[in-house]
């Protein structure tokens, strides 16, 4: 997602400076005209803004705290933009020592996975002071097409949950839609048409029920990650006293499919727990 994201800022006019663990997944933007650099705290003395997205909080924490990271070694005034999905608690953390150094952050974590982020329409979850959003929005804007201030440091973080509530929930649901259309022998692409159109009509439904049908579990977001999303969200709920029981049962049913081996597939690959080899 992340070079995708970063060819729309190139493109938009940007002047894009790049790192990454990997050079390799950086060659194609250095050839378009970005700039490369072999250490983080190179980059942030480099920039007025820096944008973020790596897969898990460790990694969040590893480039912007200690000596080496981005806080430490960002000039004064520079906005820190992490669009990872982590713990809202980290972005708090990440907010607060910035404002120590006279640096500014936003937690901006997005949906619409790797297609949204080829396409440029991602949905963006802001969290934040409002004026570093305004700053940010031009970045925004090159890079997604529903984008929403939602409160201060955290809060983009706290929506991203809400957002990966629903989408275990509606996942596991058609799941088992298709699996009961197999099982009691009605055509399922014929029942899919008619859903829908219907009430249970959803983004999701239309994208992810084709993929289950045809066995395409080629990942847009990994079961890994989904994984790590979900975990994050139980336990802001639990922080809350509030009991998810659709969430666990979903999260327990992902973990069994990262067991049997499939944890780097999409997250539609939970049609395989519905296969009759597998069983149900």
């Amino acid at each position: 997602m992340g070079q995708a994201m970063a060819g729309h800022l190139l493109a938009a006019g940007f002047a894009l400076h790049v790192h990454n663990r990997s050079r390799d997944r950086a060659a194609l933007l250095v050839e378009k005209g970005a700039v490369w650099h072999d250490r983080v705290a190179d980059l942030a003395a480099a920039c007025d803004a820096v944008v973020t997205v790596v897969g898990y909080p460790v990694d969040v924490r590893q480039i912007y705290l200690g000596e080496s990271g981005l806080i430490a070694n960002a000039r004064p005034g520079t906005l820190l933009v992490d669009m990872t999905t982590s713990n809202p608690s980290l972005a708090r953390l990440l907010a607060d020592s910035a404002r120590l150094r006279g640096v500014s952050t936003l937690d901006a974590p997005v949906s619409g996975g790797e297609p949204g982020a080829r396409e440029a329409r991602l949905a963006i979850m802001v969290g934040g002071a409002r004026e570093d959003f305004d700053r940010a929005l031009p970045l925004f804007r090159a890079m997604g097409r529903t984008i929403r201030h939602l409160g201060p440091a955290g809060a983009g973080q706290h929506a991203k949950m809400v957002n990966q509530i629903v989408v275990a929930a509606t996942l596991m649901g058609i799941a088992e839609g298709v699996a009961y259309a197999r099982r009691c022998g009605l055509d399922p692409h014929a029942v899919l048409e008619v859903v829908g159109a219907g009430s249970a009509a959803s983004p999701l439904l239309a994208v992810q029920a084709p993929k289950m049908m045809a066995g395409d579990y080629a990942p847009g977001s990994h079961v890994h990650h989904f994984l790590k999303d979900m975990g994050i969200a139980l336990d802001e709920a639990a922080a809350m006293g509030l009991d998810l029981p659709a969430l666990e049962l979903s999260k327990s049913r992902y973990e069994e499919l990262a067991a049997l081996g499939y944890g780097t597939e999409g997250a539609q690959a939970l049609a395989r727990l519905y296969e009759d080899d597998l069983g149900s």
